[in-house]
């Protein structure tokens, strides 16, 4: 039953990097979008995102809660040592979704709109920013639990530049994933045209990102290369993304909607999977003492059983009704979009 558990949270922070980052890059691409066409892109994707932005958070909760009760060690460890970027996140998530819900709902439209909308589009950006640094941090080896002074033990192990580029990475991917993504939720051709030409500047931009990480992992003398191509899934998995790319660009230029979104994913997990191949079973590296693993620091096998099963009978209730959610609101926002014409300005 362990494998279970450990299937489930690799899925829901998989499922919530692919989802919920098309949903925060919704907000960086209205951050990185000149003011003339600001109105297409945030009127896209509220159609996007509007009916089911809540529910791309819900994977990350299953990532916390599965850690909370499977992997209560790695938990408490996370959550001290790294609470400061932690702590911003999760306040990210709040102004962002405070500020998305204000500026659609308020039944006041006033100079207020202004700041919720600059509000949804930092917070957008931040959030991931600091997502990513966690992510960084739980590998690089600096987080040191035994650490006797504050900076040791709550700055310096997320506060590095490997984490720093890992989260400016985090970004660009999220704002990649809006543009893919947005391609196929406009009927207008001249739209189209321009989230095809947003989606190629945000490559270019995740491309140079991406290489940014390798530069800050030499600086900080993080093995990157030897995680990534040092064993074959890693190398095929980078070989097969990079190959997608050129997949992704020929079906954008032919119009396609649906292969792209699913190129776009495919990279993002072959990503994930080049890296977590790599570290599997561990999932914090520690700056002193043996890594935090995935199998030896467990709960009672009593609470796995129970978990697993909980996972397995959750997943036949909530997820034809996930399914059901996500067909309904986005056949409705078709019929929303049909009925609108958004021109975008040349």
């Amino acid at each position: 039953m362990q494998y279970v558990v450990i299937t489930y949270l690799c899925l829901a922070i998989c499922l919530y990097l692919l989802l919920g980052g098309a949903d925060f890059g919704a907000g960086i691409m209205e951050l990185f979008t000149r003011s003339k066409n600001r109105s297409v892109a945030r009127q896209t994707m509220s159609h996007a995102i509007g009916p089911i932005w809540e529910a791309n958070h819900m994977w990350l909760i299953i990532a916390v809660v599965i850690l909370f009760v499977g992997f209560p060690r790695i938990y408490g460890v996370m959550s001290v040592s790294l609470h400061i970027p932690l702590v911003v996140m999760l306040l990210g998530i709040i102004a962002r979704g405070t500020a998305f819900v204000f500026r659609h709902y308020d039944a006041v439209k006033d100079r207020m709109q202004m700041l919720y909308n600059r509000i949804f589009a930092l917070s957008s950006a931040i959030t991931p920013f600091f997502l990513g640094v966690l992510a960084a941090s739980v590998l690089a080896g600096y987080v040191d639990p035994a650490a006797t002074d504050f900076l040791t033990a709550y700055v310096w192990s997320w506060l590095h530049w490997f984490a720093v580029a890992v989260g400016a990475f985090t970004v660009a991917l999220c704002g990649f994933l809006a543009s893919v993504y947005s391609i196929g939720e406009t009927h207008n051709e001249a739209d189209k045209r321009y989230f095809i030409r947003k989606t190629r500047t945000m490559t270019i931009i995740t491309f140079l990102a991406g290489g940014l990480v390798f530069v800050a992992a030499g600086f900080e003398g993080i093995p990157l290369g030897q995680w990534i191509f040092g064993s074959w899934v890693g190398a095929s998995a980078v070989g097969l993304a990079t190959l997608s790319l050129g997949g992704l660009f020929y079906a954008v230029s032919r119009g396609h909607t649906t292969l792209p979104r699913l190129l776009a994913g495919f990279q993002v997990t072959m990503i994930l999977l080049a890296i977590g191949y790599r570290h599997f079973p561990d999932f914090v590296v520690l700056r002193h003492g043996p890594n935090l693993s995935l199998l030896r620091d467990q709960a009672p096998a009593a609470t796995m059983q129970a978990l697993g099963w909980a996972l397995l009978l959750g997943s036949i209730f909530i997820l034809p009704a996930l399914y059901y959610l996500y067909y309904s609101f986005q056949h409705e926002a078709e019929e929303v979009a049909e009925g609108t014409t958004i021109a975008v300005r040349k």
